[in-house]
């Protein structure tokens, strides 16, 4: 049984699409299994790990809204052992159309909670998946709600500028609301340090500050704030197959090592994994 990881921050501009397509290939390379769900109506974690928006047949917007089975819409990437429940724009007014079928179902008689979208989909799939990431859209509204009520932790990347705690208070009070209101189980699977310049004071003292707030929560690794990071997406290429010998791929490397590690598995280095 795979372990679902919502990586979720409301604040845009964090490195949380970058992780998620960084951490999954990085952890697919290690050997692992992985699910990339990309629940963004951006659709920037489809595009980053080169799939065309166009060739898509089927997304997660289909399956949220019933049209179709989530089996027929997880697809293969180039990546080893990752694939992917992609998205595009569609997604944007999912929430209206999950009132609509709640409403639908409510009247037929039919039990329908449009919070539990995601977690019932998942859950039919979970057993074939090492880890199972959600990429969430930067923002506290239907779709991050889905993904905290289907995962089984959540990742927060924080990037290491003045500001970063501000809005942190806000999301891990969502946290706990999602725990008392639909995922008791739900936990914190790390706080992942982002976009660190390390030739300033300030960078490395917000990092002792998140450290200090978080404490053990806080991942070993730190990602470095990188150009070649930032450029890899639009060429539709983790950071591993964009520049292998670069700073950014040995830092995701070591990060899937830590959440590896957490997880109480050993990573196995051939990636040969059926």
């Amino acid at each position: 049984m795979g372990k679902i990881i919502a990586i979720v921050n409301q604040k845009g501009g964090v490195g949380k699409t970058t992780t998620s397509i960084n951490l999954s290939a990085s952890l697919g390379w290690l050997g692992k299994k992985v699910l990339l769900v990309d629940l963004d109506p951006q659709g920037n974690a489809t595009t980053g790990v080169g799939i065309d928006k166009g060739d898509i047949k089927s997304s997660v917007y289909e399956v949220l809204v019933m049209k179709s089975k989530i089996e027929d819409a997880i697809i293969k990437t180039k990546s080893k052992n990752l694939k992917l429940l992609p998205a595009y724009l569609n997604l944007a007014g999912v929430d209206m159309e999950l009132i609509e079928l709640e409403k639908k179902y409510r009247l037929e008689g039919n039990k329908f909670n449009r919070v539990l979208r995601l977690k019932e989909e998942l859950l039919l799939v979970k057993d074939k998946f090492d880890y199972i990431f959600i990429d969430c859209p930067p923002s506290l509204g239907i779709l991050t709600t889905n993904a905290l009520a289907a995962a089984d932790s959540v990742l927060i990347p924080v990037q290491c500028e003045y500001f970063a705690l501000e809005g942190i208070m806000q999301l891990i009070n969502t946290i706990m609301l999602a725990q008392k209101k639909v995922n008791p189980n739900l936990d914190i699977e790390g706080v992942l340090l982002t976009m660190l310049t390390t030739n300033t004071n300030l960078g490395l003292e917000v990092v002792e500050s998140i450290k200090g707030f978080f404490k053990e929560r806080v991942y070993d690794t730190i990602i470095p704030r990188l150009i070649r990071l930032a450029e890899a997406p639009s060429h539709g290429k983790p950071i591993l197959e964009y520049e292998p010998r670069s700073r950014g791929t040995l830092a995701y490397m070591n990060l899937a090592k830590e959440v590896i590690e957490k997880n109480g598995t050993k990573e196995e280095s051939s990636g040969e994994r059926a």
